[in-house]
């Protein structure tokens, strides 16, 4: 089974948000940029190797910290949403602010403790399998507070619990103790709290950056040697990598490669002007083959929908303030979000089939 419109719709209105915001802060005008002096001296060491590549080095400066901020963007938005959307998940918080801390035996805490130091000192490998079975151990001792964890993903199905942490792909050495601990003692409370169902806790790492000859696949070998500790404190069954990791959130295959058509359909040297008019409303009458043809190009199903009945809509909404009010609003607003109250507001004025 595809992906469904749905989904691909609100795929498609995370990429239009997300280029939207990143063309507003594109450094295209470098002559008002801050001084970064430090930045340029350090460069000139590399003056040779840059060449004719790069010959505008305030700008190169500049983009760089624009690609950092296109990398946060996709690692703390849009992979995660994507996630949501693909998977029918949530984000889940378990800590003292959120949901309250998880209960787990003060013999599992024993246990998780001793697993992670062996890992530490390499007095032992990891073994999710022998691992889990050593988790089960409990002897009806003092029940604790399992440490705070959240999941940047989490679905509960009827015999099942799966829950994901998003990772950078390159993530700091320093991390994977910490991030070991807390998968242990989560796997731990969430047994505790989910008695009847399976447990998965995987990280997950939304692409491999070890992998040239296609953009959607991986080799786990080389992908866990290239970051320092995960091999130490992870077997290659606890994490999911790029096509591994979409299809598992979309049950679904060769899910990234779609993921990669749905942003190269929205992201092209036209967006910005295409976003301009289809925000013009009065484009729908001038121009609405090309404005349709956008709309289906961006996958905006339910605004193509409103264009396809927009006589039915006008005959409905005759003399009525209320329903012109909504009916005259932009289809996005100012941060680029598409306007989806006002598609819902006009939508219910629509006959519905029986």
């Amino acid at each position: 089974m595809p992906i469904s419109n749905d989904k691909i719709e609100k795929i498609s209105y995370e990429v239009i948000k997300i280029l939207y915001k990143k063309f507003d802060d594109f450094p295209i005008d470098t002559s008002t940029n801050r001084n970064a002096p430090f930045h340029t001296a350090f460069l000139n060491a590399f003056s040779d190797k840059l060449g004719e590549k790069v010959a505008d080095i305030p700008f190169f400066i500049s983009l760089s910290s624009w690609l950092q901020g296109l990398n946060t963007t996709l690692g703390q938005t849009f992979f995660e949403k994507t996630a949501h959307i693909l998977s029918d998940g949530e984000k889940r918080e378990y800590t003292s602010r959120k949901l309250g801390n998880l209960k787990i035996n003060q013999t599992q805490k024993n246990i998780i403790n001793t697993i992670v130091t062996d890992l530490s000192s390499s007095n032992r490998s990891p073994n999710s399998e022998e691992e889990e079975k050593l988790l089960l151990q409990t002897d009806g001792n003092l029940e604790v507070n399992a440490i705070d964890f959240s999941a940047d993903v989490f679905i509960e199905d009827a015999d099942q619990i799966i829950a994901i942490e998003l990772k950078s792909v390159r993530p700091n050495s320093g991390e994977m103790r910490g991030e070991k601990h807390k998968i242990l003692e989560a796997k731990a409370a969430l047994q505790k709290k989910f008695p009847n169902k399976k447990i998965f806790f995987f990280l997950g790492f939304p692409f491999d950056p070890t992998q040239s000859e296609n953009p959607t696949g991986y080799d786990k070998n080389r992908f866990i040697k290239s970051n320092i500790n995960l091999d130490k404190f992870f077997a290659k069954d606890e994490f999911l990598l790029a096509d591994e990791l979409w299809d598992r959130l979309s049950s679904q295959s060769s899910t990234m490669t779609k993921l990669l058509g749905i942003i190269n359909q929205v992201a092209t040297p036209s967006f910005l002007n295409d976003f301009r008019f289809l925000n013009k409303p009065e484009n729908k009458f001038t121009d609405k083959a090309k404005y349709k043809k956008i709309l289906n190009c961006w996958n905006l199903f339910s605004e193509l929908k409103l264009v396809n009945n927009e006589e039915l809509i006008k005959q409905i909404i005759l003399n009525n303030p209320k329903h012109n009010r909504q009916f005259n609003q932009l289809i996005f607003n100012k941060d680029g979000e598409y306007n989806a109250g006002r598609f819902n507001y006009l939508d219910n004025l629509l006959p519905k089939n029986p």
